[in-house]
């Protein structure tokens, strides 16, 4: 992806001619207290910016510290903005490509070591149509798969490596910003509600919502889509990165976690319930047997869903008003774009920057 810099007025042009306009934060002159209201990535991320740019942060979450109830308990993780482009908007890459950069300056412990896809020799098809969608990878022969996952040795003829990306542990990576959010002289409070009407209404203080599908009091078209997971313990298995597997009907990603254990993910389904279906199950195992048969030996560990907010168009939206500032809608590209997204809160804040295809495509201005 081309990027354009402007130092003389400290832009950043992108190749989808997206226009995000960033410097150094000065000292807020404007609101100097702000609550942020959900603590999964996307409030976490915009709490710890905002407090790093000197504001007084309060960051009010209704679960308690094991988050077992966020979304983002369910998340793969995968920061792979190049791999999304292949059913994203360019949006999503744009923003995700960003995101790489604070995910590196905010935690720089961050693993990337990129992103490898595959596909058996029968579904040629469908490795030549991702490849021909997206960018930013480097085609692989069988030796060079191997090379690059020994384990994996000569079950693939071809695979696309993708050098740039990376991945995170959802349960491991949001503690880890929360103490960061609180070094910078933050405050979290778990349990804990709090009424956003009111607290917008606070002269000097700015309210944002990042409550998910909590937020459909504000968002009558916002919906949840249900993805399931399975995260087992595979012993003689190892894998430096996600490894996605491209399939007809079981497309899958399975992720490196600690100790010997995989994440398996995820479906897609139109449904708001968090069950999880022996339909799913089999094929999300299956799928990971074609990666590596022995997988077929791994202890299955845990089997869940989480919903993932989402807008008819599966981009994000922010919304603007005098005091309030709602973040939704990120569908399965959370830990993707939060980064950004708080970027360009926080520079709407100090600076009143909104621009080009963002506003279009992600912003719905309130009076």
């Amino acid at each position: 992806m081309a990027v354009r810099q402007d130092p003389i007025n400290n832009a950043f042009e992108f190749s989808s001619g997206i226009v995000m306009m960033f410097r150094e934060p000065p000292a807020p002159d404007g609101p100097s207290s702000v609550t942020v209201i959900g603590a999964g990535i996307v409030g976490s991320w915009q709490a710890l910016l905002f407090a790093c740019a000197g504001y007084d942060v309060m960051l009010f979450e209704r679960d308690d510290v094991a988050m077992t109830y966020a979304t983002s308990h369910w998340a793969g993780g995968m920061l792979a903005p190049w791999c999304e482009a292949e059913a994203s908007e360019p949006l999503i890459t744009d923003l995700g490509t960003r995101s790489l950069e604070l995910w590196r300056k905010h935690l720089p412990d961050t693993p990337f070591n990129g992103s490898l896809v595959v596909a058996h020799a029968r579904d040629r098809a469908d490795f030549d149509r991702f490849a021909k969608l997206t960018t930013g990878h480097e085609r692989l022969d069988a030796r060079g798969v191997a090379e690059l996952e020994p384990d994996l040795g000569n079950r693939f003829r071809e695979g696309l490596f993708f050098a740039g990306e990376g991945h995170v542990e959802p349960r491991a990576v949001l503690p880890k910003l929360h103490a960061r959010f609180v070094a910078a002289g933050g405050i979290i409070r778990f349990q804990a509600d709090c009424d956003l009407d009111v607290l917008a209404g606070q002269a000097g203080h700015v309210v944002i919502d990042c409550r998910g599908l909590a937020a459909r009091d504000k968002f009558s078209d916002l919906r949840g889509v249900k993805g399931e997971m399975v995260v087992v313990e595979a012993q003689g298995i190892e894998l430096m990165r996600p490894v996605r597997l491209l399939h007809p009907r079981w497309p899958i990603y399975v992720i490196p976690r600690e100790n010997n254990c995989f994440m398996i993910g995820a479906t897609s389904i139109e449904s708001e319930d968090t069950a999880v279906s022996l339909r799913s199950t089999v094929e999300l195992l299956t799928a990971a047997c074609a990666v590596h048969p022995a997988f077929a030996d791994a202890h299955i560990l845990e089997v869940g869903a989480g919903l993932r907010p989402a807008f008819p168009d599966h981009l994000p939206r922010v919304v603007v008003s005098k005091q309030k500032i709602s973040i939704n809608g990120l569908y399965r590209h959370g830990f993707l774009m939060a980064p950004a997204l708080a970027e360009m809160t926080l520079a709407y804040m100090q600076r009143g920057f909104i621009h080009n295809e963002v506003m279009r495509s992600s912003f719905e201005m309130a009076p």
